[in-house]
């Protein structure tokens, strides 16, 4: 029987087996590189051991380290949680081997599906149906294909490629991402099926040769390949749920599974189902099998009870009954409208409404939260960018859908830029709520990349800023603190706050009159933003009158022609984060009189957060267009491209290959035609 378990791994999956750990009475241990010292993972377990190495992803990478991790606490059980070693069959090995309890499948199992080429040949004899694979890249004559890495997962070393012209540059950059990312740059090629469904069974199997299905998940809904959405059970026929289950429980069968393990399957348009790939491990989204499961199952509890050689219960042996519809999603920090570019920094605040529970299943309708994050933690450029995974769990998807997307609106995300407005859009899309999804939806819905906040009502939530922060100062004065903000005996000159949006330079004028009352108020957008109104009136509408209720550092109420509108309002000088009714900005109040500073070259393009530079695709000199590949960024475990902004001339590149850059350094210089 375990006492004290070790996870192998970091941030909302540690302090997911460690909420279990809890409930059952098992010690917990944590492993952490330097750049999580802090995180809130260590903090809540029982034992923590730093792992020196060189980067902060490579110290979970070290094997001999973990186990000395083991021995030097007392653990005598190791679980991998997903990612870095999760599906490592040499780590399964050596904990093994070490005579630790290994919470997953056999070595033997994670290697065979570990390569996904040997997978499908395997596979395919125990009956499973597959997609036409090729491993050599000039048999391909026919086309759309899809480049996927053999080893590892997450929807990194994908592309599609829809020509042969195409086919070379695709499998080169799915190689280096999935080096990057596993260390085996291996990949192959399949057939790739337009407008397919991406789904997925949950199966456990234990040591007594026993192997379930425990239902079906829908994860259409993806972002370079990786899901972003997922539910259960999913809105699938009878019989396609049926050969899902049976293709899926011959798959474990073939390998002896044992333990928690996912295999992934594309549902094509006309019915069909092919086999994508098996994960040997727990996946990210297991929350919304638990959630609809009428057992009310806790996956991580039967990991442990399945590697201490416990049977599973005789209630899982037949078809496991649902209750409700659950949906998951995962909220990452990230700029859709910028390619998902990844976001680092601190997070200032992190607060969701009516999370009833975290890490553990609901008792009635409501949400759950299975978060790495709190108030104050650093997001690293290390690591993914998954800051959480927010779900809910209602007995219809309409009323889950719902409460998910009104709970994310609501939601205080300040510090670091996030997918949120993304995810609520696609939760109350008409599409989704048809259950017309694939794993192109993003592709052809542009309509949701759009920001929640109405560009009509940026003013607004300006001048909220304006007089949050004239009221946090006013509050804080040593003297006179009493008088209105900007009293002057000659009320004539209004006050005015400058601050950078979302769109570029935003600046507020607002007079106060002696009781404390919005006199007059306006805004106007700056040279460097793309106007979206003209002054406090919307483009095609009226000035709305405007009256103050109230104006707190904390909260303004503001009378919007005869309907109030509060809006929360944080500041962490300079950034002041307001959240209203429609939705939320951030802006950055800029100083009355700014420093010098040096001006970059006409036509720069600089880094948005450190990273290294994988490759450079052009030479100074070289003439571009328009959206030309300049090189390669890797940040966060993917590739990112920096493209030429207009046709012009490549001037500078101060980068090379294998370098290292920190947010803000200059990449390239562009001179415009």
């Amino acid at each position: 029987m375990i006492t004290r378990l070790l996870v192998a791994n970091r941030g909302e999956i540690a302090r997911r087996v460690f909420a279990t750990c809890r409930a059952l009475g098992v010690e917990t241990v944590a492993v952490h590189s330097d750049a999580d010292a802090g995180a809130p993972f260590v903090a809540e377990a029982d034992h923590a051991v730093r792992l020196p190495g060189n980067t902060p992803a490579e110290t979970y990478l070290r094997i001999d380290l973990i186990l000395d991790a083991a021995r030097r606490t007392g653990a005598d059980g190791v679980h991998p949680g997903y990612g870095f070693l999760a599906e490592n069959a040499e780590f399964a090995a050596a904990v093994t081997d070490a005579g630790l309890t290994w919470v997953g499948p056999p070595a033997k199992a994670i290697a065979a599906m570990g390569d996904k080429v040997a997978a499908k040949a395997l596979l395919a004899e125990a009956g499973v149906p597959m997609l036409p694979t090729w491993t050599d890249a000039d048999e391909i004559t026919d086309f759309p294909v899809l480049v996927k890495a053999s080893a590892g997962g997450g929807g990194r070393g994908m592309r599609i490629v829809r020509d042969a012209a195409g086919l070379a540059e695709a499998v080169a950059s799915a190689r280096r991402e999935a080096a990057a990312a596993f260390g085996d740059g291996t990949v192959f090629v399949e057939r790739y099926v337009e407008r397919g469904r991406h789904v997925e069974v949950q199966i456990f199997g234990d040591t007594h040769g026993t192997v379930v299905a425990l239902g079906v998940r829908e994860c259409s809904i993806q972002r370079r390949h990786q899901k972003i959405v997922e539910e259960a059970p999913g809105v699938l026929p009878a019989q396609v749920r049926e050969r899902l289950h049976e293709a899926a429980v011959a798959a474990g069968r073939a390998v002896d599974y044992v333990g928690a393990g996912t295999v992934e399957f594309l549902l094509a348009p006309d019915g069909e189902i092919y086999f994508l790939e098996m994960n040997t491990r727990l996946q990210v989204e297991h929350p919304v099998t638990e959630l609809v499961t009428l057992a009310a199952l806790d996956l991580v509890r039967l990991q442990l009870l399945v590697a201490e050689g416990e049977p599973l219960p005789e209630h899982l042996h037949d078809r496991v009954s649902v209750r409700g519809y659950a949906i998951e999603v995962r909220l990452c920090a990230e700029d859709p409208a910028q390619g998902y570019r990844p976001a680092a920094g601190v997070l200032h605040r992190f607060a969701i409404p009516g999370v009833e529970r975290e890490f553990e299943n609901l008792s009635r309708a409501g949400l759950r939260l299975d978060s790495g994050v709190v108030d104050g933690s650093e997001v690293s450029v290390h690591y993914d960018s998954m800051l959480a995974k927010v779900i809910a769990w209602a007995p219809t998807r309409a009323e889950a859908a719902r409460a998910l997307a009104g709970a994310l609106a609501g939601a205080e995300l300040h510090g670091v830029a996030t997918n949120r407005d993304l995810l609520v859009r696609v939760l109350r899309s008409r599409e989704f709520g048809a259950v017309e999804i694939d794993t192109g939806f993003l592709d052809r819905h542009g309509e949701v990349f759009a920001p929640l906040l109405p560009a009509d009502q940026l003013p607004l939530v300006a001048l909220a800023a304006a007089l949050a922060t004239a009221a946090a100062r006013r509050a804080a004065a040593p003297v006179l603190a009493g008088l209105p903000s900007g009293w002057r005996n000659v009320p004539a000159f209004p006050q005015v706050t400058r601050y950078a949006g979302p769109d570029g330079e935003i600046e507020v004028r607002y007079r106060l009159d002696r009781s404390g009352g919005l006199a007059e108020w306006s805004t106007s957008l700056g040279a460097g933003c793309t106007a979206r109104t003209d002054g406090a009136a919307p483009a095609d509408g009226p000035t709305p009158v405007v009256s103050l209720v109230q104006a707190a550092p904390d909260r303004v109420v503001l009378d919007v022609d005869g309907v109030r509108r509060a809006y929360r309002v944080h500041r962490v000088s300079p950034e002041v984060f307001v959240d209203g009714p429609d939705g939320a900005a951030s802006l950055a109040e800029l100083p009355r009189f700014p420093e010098p500073t040096a001006e970059l070259a006409a036509g720069s393009l600089v880094a948005p957060l450190p990273g290294a530079v994988t490759r450079v695709h052009v030479e100074v000199g070289q003439r571009v267009a328009a959206g030309d590949l300049l090189l390669t960024l890797e940040a966060m475990k993917l590739e990112h491209p920096v493209l030429a902004p207009a046709d012009g001339v490549v001037a500078e590149l101060p980068v090379a290959a294998g370098g290292q850059v920190d947010t803000g350094a200059v990449l390239a210089v562009v001179n415009p035609e």
